[in-house]
């Protein structure tokens, strides 16, 4: 019996919802006239978009970035300088090599940090801790 009201009710339903479509279209579209063309008041000279940057002068300019004393030429000290200043940041013994426990620093002491019962393990409180912050939100206009 609950089979044949439950088909009697979904009829009914897809028969309401058929109808109340049906009286929602539209029965002539009207055609909306377009705005008439702005007149010239005199020549005026047409509208210039800014060009783009080729992949050559990105090139260029990422050769600039890595010539600091700008003689046209890139040397290897100058190519090695950035990454050896890294390199010493992480070399906390100056024995001019990494272990891994220099190389993983900063994860260690954030877990020595979030583990604060000092048990060796993270709680999921603990580990909540060391979540980032959530980046800061842009204002929608320049303002």
């Amino acid at each position: 019996m609950a089979r044949y009201l439950a088909a009697i009710v979904s009829g009914l339903l897809l028969i309401i919802g058929a109808v109340l479509l049906w009286q929602g279209r539209p029965e002539k579209a009207e055609a909306v006239p377009l705005p008439p063309a702005p007149q010239a008041e005199g020549k005026r000279a047409p509208l210039v978009s800014a060009p783009e940057a080729s992949p050559k002068s990105r090139e260029q300019q990422r050769f600039a970035r890595a010539d600091k004393d700008d003689d046209g030429r890139i040397t290897s000290a100058e190519l090695y300088e950035p990454r050896r200043k890294a390199f010493a940041k992480l070399d906390k013994n100056g024995n001019g090599s990494l272990s891994f426990e220099e190389w993983a620093t900063k994860t260690i002491d954030k877990f020595e940090g979030a583990d604060a019962d000092r048990s060796g393990w993270l709680t999921p409180a603990e580990y909540a801790t060391t979540a980032p912050p959530p980046p800061k939100k842009k204002p929608r206009c320049g303002c």
